[in-house]
């Protein structure tokens, strides 16, 4: 019945420093449309909701920035990941290390956004 996941909402504090961190740090697009803006990356998108304003309907019971924890899947080896991250400033808290994913065995890495979300990066085998 279900194919695969299309978009994920991330309540954030501030949409800016959001954007700056998923385009600039890990290379996602940024639309805006009608006043909403999406992190567009393969074929899915992270919507932002800006925690202070009207709520954005529907939406989650209590959504909260820092709340998500997510796993993103990278184009490239892990090593060259890192070495972007490190090249734009972006800390790596934990890893790498073995994690089993949706596909079996992968590296994986973990690191904060500004809303100090727990964003996965991960490369199969």
């Amino acid at each position: 019945m279900i194919d695969r996941l299309d978009h994920l909402v991330l309540t954030v504090h501030s949409v800016a420093r959001s954007c700056d961190f998923y385009v600039r740090g890990l290379g996602m697009t940024a639309q805006t449309v009608d006043g909403r803006t999406a992190l567009l990356f393969g074929q899915q998108k992270l919507n932002l909701h800006p925690a202070d304003g009207p709520p954005i309907r529907p939406r989650a019971h209590a959504p909260t920035p820092g709340s998500a924890d997510f796993c993103l899947i990278a184009d490239r080896p892990l090593e060259a990941v890192m070495v972007l991250l490190d090249e734009r400033g972006l800390s790596v808290e934990l890893g790498p290390v073995d994690r089993i994913g949706r596909a079996g065995p992968m590296r994986s890495i973990n690191l904060r956004d500004p809303d100090d979300n727990l964003v996965e990066i991960s490369a199969y085998r």
